[in-house]
């Protein structure tokens, strides 16, 4: 068999690193969409005042999220990099994490239906944890 190239494994961190980005945007369109329509400009100096409209808010929690579940995704992708242990389920887990992630954003973006987006988020959350279980199982096959 083969050996995986182990760098194939920060692809799908490309992919999350992208959609941070793009969450980033979609924050500063919605905020300055908000500001442009009224909103007090003075709110963003610390979040008091009268809240800002659900599209903006919605907007900053998709990007406050992609700095929570997905750190666990880049520390396991950069340690199974790192231990040289990038193999076929490495790279399957991570990316289904990624592609759960993507639709998560898309749907948390778009109809922000909590149903699918949870699904999508249980569903990568599953991926993450088999990812980190075939990285733990790497690390205590090196001890």
């Amino acid at each position: 068999m083969p050996e995986t190239n182990q760098t194939l494994v920060l692809l799908p961190m490309l992919a999350v690193v992208a959609l941070t980005f793009v969450a980033f945007i979609k924050m500063a369109v919605a905020r300055a969409a908000a500001v442009k329509g009224g909103h007090d400009p003075a709110f963003y100096r610390a979040h008091l005042g009268a809240p800002e409209p659900e599209a903006a808010t919605a907007a900053a929690r998709h990007w406050d999220n992609l700095f929570e579940l997905p750190t666990l995704f880049y520390a396991g992708c950069l340690t199974a990099f790192v231990l040289g242990a990038v193999g076929t389920w490495t790279l399957v887990f991570a990316w289904g994490f990624a592609l759960c992630r993507l639709a998560q954003s898309v749907i948390h973006m778009t109809s922000n239906n909590p149903g699918p987006r949870g699904l999508a988020f249980s569903l990568g959350a599953v991926f993450m944890l088999a990812l980190w279980l075939d990285v733990a199982l790497s690390i205590v096959a090196r001890l």
